[in-house]
């Protein structure tokens, strides 16, 4: 069985996906990006991490705009869905 590294969302790629295992941060930021839809296991799509500019997700149909270093203190790892999506219909 393959262990899934543990990163900062800051590291995933534009166009990648990830899974959020954790919030390093107190209960202010915690409580702020729940209400935005950031909880655990909650599939987190990447739409623009480029230097400079916005860090911009996609949580639950929603776009989220971010800054770098909240971010860093949202711990993620890979995402394994596009295998369970492989025979999707047309």
């Amino acid at each position: 069985m393959e262990q899934k590294e543990i990163k900062p969302l800051s590291k995933i790629r534009s166009g990648e996906k990830a899974k959020l295992v954790n919030i390093e941060a107190g209960r202010g930021l915690n409580n702020r990006l729940a209400s935005m839809g950031l909880v655990s296991d909650v599939e987190i799509s990447v739409v623009s991490n480029s230097h400079p500019g916005p860090f911009v997700i996609n949580v639950k149909g929603s776009k989220v705009m971010l800054g770098r270093g909240m971010a860093n203190k949202i711990m993620v790892s890979g995402c394994d869905n596009e295998k369970d999506n492989s025979g999707s219909g047309r």
